[in-house]
């Protein structure tokens, strides 16, 4: 495929959906042309504004977030996996709201506690804990919202 024809298809592709350098580089190594080619794709790219990592770590937070339900920790290893900046990755891990995250776990907690008919108290927020860190919550806000869950719940 010429290099004109795989720059327009990526311009078009980068101007509908939001795309990191990794997911580019991964749909350019599937082609026949050069290194410097693919160069000039990806500077030509980032210069004209279809890629920003910073735009893509806060879109990927608001969606996993708002749709998957996926906690801090779960997220940034997701970009961390797509080679976003740890800079970029915390700046956009700042626009999650604190009351809406803890709210989002306790009704996924919530959720999964009527889900289980554990014979102990201690096996039932055992799975939830396990639960909630298999969803990338961190430690300290999962017993927080597990002892709050104890008396609110019932």
């Amino acid at each position: 495929m010429p290099f004109d024809e795989i720059l327009s298809r990526l311009t078009a592709r980068c101007s509908t959906t939001e795309l990191c350098l990794s997911d580019i580089r991964k749909k350019l190594d599937a082609t026949d042309i050069t290194e410097k080619e693919k160069e000039r794709i990806l500077h030509r790219l980032l210069d004209e504004g279809y890629v920003d990592e910073a735009r893509y770590a806060r879109a990927f937070v608001r969606d996993k977030f708002r749709f998957s339900g996926w906690g801090k920790v779960k997220i940034a290893q997701g970009l961390r996996a797509k080679q976003i900046s740890s800079t970029d990755i915390d700046e956009a891990l700042k626009e999650i709201d604190e009351d809406d995250y803890r709210q989002t776990l306790r009704e996924a907690l919530k959720a999964k506690r009527r889900s289980l008919h554990e014979k102990s108290d201690y096996e039932t927020n055992a799975k939830l804990i396990r639960f909630a860190l298999s969803r990338g919550y961190e430690m300290n806000v999962i017993l927080n919202e597990v002892k709050a869950s104890d008396d609110d719940w019932e």
